[in-house]
Parts: C-alpha cells; structure tokens; sequence
C-alpha cells in the first residue's frame, strides 16, 4: 500500500538537501496516495516537469487533486480545497506532511 516513513525525518532531509528530498518525497507519495485511494496512477515525474513548465500552476491542480484522494480515503469533505489554498500560498510543504500522515494511518491501519 504505502510506506510508513517518519514525518520529522522528511521534513529535515527536505531542509538539508534544499528541497530535493521534497521532490522524491512528492514523486513516492504520488503513487501511494493513487493506490491506497484506489484511483489510476500518473507519474510522479511527470508532475514535477508539468509543475516547472506550467510555473507551479500544474502542482496546485496535483495539490488539490491529491486533496480529494486523501477525502476518499478518511471520508472527510472539502480538504482538496483546503490542499489548494495551501499550495497557493506556498504551503506545499504542509500538505506534504498532511498526506504522509494518512499513509501513515493507513499503513498502522493494514498492518
């Protein structure tokens, strides 16, 4: 399903590594997300070269799209909105940590 990492953990590799860790977090949550949501995968790759291309336009779509998998999955309403406020304010970053800890619960859930 998805792996349980430690959010604390992320968080300082995505600082000392001045966000690169961020991307590979991004592209790995991407898949685990889909697949725990059951919905079609898209490559997480492709997300980041659509997000530089379209000048980040393209990542509050994914924000937001990822919003409404993670609804599907704790049966909550309106956090794709919530995902994309986020986002547009450059908070992706708490997004990031918001979706790592549904996979976080879903993976203690499995286990």
């Amino acid at each position: 399903m998805g792996k349980n990492r430690n959010i604390v953990l992320c968080v300082v590799f995505s600082i000392i590594t001045f966000g690169i860790y961020s991307l590979y977090w991004m592209v790995m949550m991407n898949s685990e997300i889909s697949d725990i949501a059951g919905e079609e995968k898209q490559s997480g790759a492709l997300v980041i070269i659509l997000s530089l291309i379209t000048c980040n336009i393209y990542g509050w779509f994914w924000n937001m799209k990822m919003g409404k998998y993670v609804n599907k999955i704790t049966g909550a309403d309106n956090n794709h909105i919530l995902y994309l406020i986020l986002s547009i304010f450059g908070l992706t970053a708490v997004n990031l940590i918001l979706m790592q800890n549904t996979i976080n619960k879903q993976t203690e859930v499995a286990a």
